[in-house]
């Protein structure tokens, strides 16, 4: 180091053993939760509890997984088979399941909000205590749905018919 500048070594020193570590490491960890699983068969798998923020299962088979409790805000499940699921109070807010086969899949107390469910097909689906609120759906799986909705989520506090906009 150079002792006839000491500003100047103290600087290199806390940029050498502190600010570019932190970067490092912190740089890390944002990124490193977000996983690519398209195209992939993943038959009962388990994500239980998982952090997914932002992973993409785009045309994976998913039947029969376990998602129950896991993190899966903005992820991706673009044409995804999801059939038999179990996404029991997982945290879908900004899921894209756009033409995804939510078949017989179990999304008990889920929160959905703002997902994009356009072309998604629920039916069979366990919904009780679901949020939905803005969610984009097609009119009969909307239909669908009511036919069975029921309860209030326990994170959110909304009602599952009302935020389907049941009759």
């Amino acid at each position: 180091m150079n002792t006839k500048y000491p500003i100047f070594s103290f600087i290199l020193s806390f940029l050498l053993w502190v600010v570019i570590p932190c970067t490092a490491f912190f740089g890390l960890i944002s990124t490193a939760s977000a996983l690519e699983y398209n195209k992939v068969n993943l038959i009962e798998a388990d994500f239980s509890g998982r952090d997914l923020t932002d992973s993409s299962f785009d045309h994976a088979n998913l039947r029969y997984s376990n998602f129950s409790d896991a993190n899966l805000r903005g992820v991706r499940f673009f044409a995804a088979n999801l059939e038999s699921a179990n996404l029991k109070g997982a945290d879908l807010t900004n899921a894209t399941l756009d033409s995804a086969r939510l078949i017989k899949a179990n999304l008990t107390n889920a929160v959905l909000e703002g997902a994009f469910a356009a072309n998604a097909k629920f039916d069979g689906a366990i919904v009780d205590g679901a949020d939905f609120t803005d969610v984009l759906l097609r009119r009969d799986e909307q239909a669908k749905l009511c036919k069975t909705a029921q309860g209030t989520n326990p994170i959110t506090g909304r009602d599952t018919r009302e935020s389907l906009f049941c009759p």
